[in-house]
């Protein structure tokens, strides 16, 4: 998917958040979205997804060259964030059922798989309330790396794991990002965006930082 980003600002109250992001992200890419916290970078991110709309701005999605009307982009994206929460009083079966029923498995993987992969198929029948944070965690991001979706977006993935965890998450993205459009936030943490090959410095668009 490609998307583009015209003069994009976004307010809070007087907040401004950022102002005059204009980026072009070709269809395929993998970008960092890199900045310190409170930055914007999660705003962003929101923004590019089709959760928030700009305060001035627009932005367009494109998916195989043809432009997708602003409520029609969810299908094509898919999120991981520490803000988004699960349905806790969900089982991982039906956390699974659910989610899957929205949104498309990669091809040649089932619910199992997905299960499996995380880590977590001792655990289908447990209430996702009684999961730890990395649990967790590793649930959310296989739920959206395993998603068959043309745009990815990972807001500061290795939250709550550890350094077996972090390996597992780079080793599950290095694997299912070809050919998609992915972008990741981070504290310029290395190890959860330098598989990008590109990279955006949110604080170029704040307002006591305009660009000359």
């Amino acid at each position: 998917m490609e998307i583009l980003l015209h003069g994009i600002a976004k307010h809070f109250g007087r907040e401004v958040v950022f102002q005059n992001v204009d980026l072009s992200l070709a269809a395929g890419g993998h970008t960092a979205i890199l900045g310190p916290n409170g930055s914007g970078k999660s705003t962003l991110l929101q923004l590019i997804g089709g959760a928030l709309t700009p305060t001035k701005g627009t932005i367009e999605h494109r998916h195989h060259g043809h432009p997708l009307a602003e409520d029609a982009v969810y299908p094509y994206v898919v999120v991981a964030a520490p803000y988004l929460g699960l349905y806790e009083d969900l089982s991982l079966n039906q956390t699974l059922e659910f989610h899957f029923r929205i949104k498309r498995l990669r091809e040649g993987l089932t619910m199992a798989d997905v299960a499996r992969i995380a880590y977590l198929e001792h655990a289908m029948e447990k209430p996702v309330l009684h999961f730890s944070s990395g649990m967790k965690q590793r649930l959310k991001l296989a739920l959206a790396i395993l998603s068959d979706t043309p745009l990815l977006l990972l807001d500061e993935p290795t939250s709550n794991l550890d350094a077996d965890a972090i390996a597992w998450y780079r080793e599950l993205v290095r694997k299912h990002i070809a050919g998609r459009t992915v972008l990741i936030a981070s504290n310029a943490i290395a190890a959860e965006h330098d598989l990008c090959t590109a990279g955006i410095d949110i604080m170029r668009y704040k307002p006591e930082q305009a660009v000359g």
